[in-house]
């Protein structure tokens, strides 16, 4: 395994705080609206509710972390530079909406990628777990009370790989999770919810 370079991950608020409790957020599918390899920023759009739905989890004390596998520029669609420009047009729709994320993480590797210089099997992958790792140093969470939502099944096995609760959207691929057509189901998921905002209703739920 090859230990990934910090370069990846980006903090946007404050200072690290011991023991907090972390939302991890997949980004596709979960937070936007699933669109392949997106080319245009326009192209990129939230899901409904999902502003509202990360402003509740971060006014409960919630820390909220995007951790996002993005091959695009190992598959040679686009430099790396465009996943900062989409991350960015994310969070500024977010701001929009009323709310923020507390840092953005995200792996541009991919094994058998075209592009060289991201062709790597590497940690930060998911179901590899150190971008919720990371999280976990550099904002000090107590992964075991945090939570992973995501629409894949990576996105299960990474959450409860690296030991918090891992929700299963049914938006973006989920159904076809469920259905066994994309990926493959390996772990059960604490929870099966429709979408973020009903996500983080079932967290709020838990206490």
């Amino acid at each position: 395994m090859m230990d990934c370079s910090t370069s990846w991950r980006c903090r946007i608020n404050g200072a690290a705080s011991p023991a907090r409790r972390a939302v991890f957020l997949d980004r596709d599918g979960t937070v936007n609206i699933e669109a392949g390899y997106i080319r245009d920023l326009a192209d990129l759009k939230l899901m409904d509710g999902a502003a509202d739905a990360i402003r509740r989890l971060r006014e409960a004390g919630f820390l909220a972390i995007l951790v996002t596998n993005q091959s695009g520029p190992a598959r040679g669609y686009y430099p790396e530079s465009w996943i900062w420009q989409l991350n960015n047009r994310l969070t500024s729709l977010l701001h929009d909406g009323g709310t923020t994320l507390d840092g953005v993480y995200y792996c541009p590797h991919l094994p058998d990628g075209s592009t060289q210089s991201y062709r790597k099997d590497c940690n930060c992958r998911k179901p590899e777990t150190a971008m919720l790792q990371w999280a976990a140093r550099d904002y000090g969470i107590d992964l075991t009370a945090s939570y992973m939502v995501g629409d894949k099944a990576t996105d299960v096995e990474v959450g409860q790989n690296a030991g918090t609760s891992a929700i299963l959207l049914t938006s973006g691929y989920g159904e076809q999770v469920l259905a066994g057509t994309y990926q493959s189901l390996k772990l059960i998921p604490e929870h099966i919810a429709p979408d973020l905002a009903a996500a983080a209703e079932w967290i709020l739920a838990q206490g």
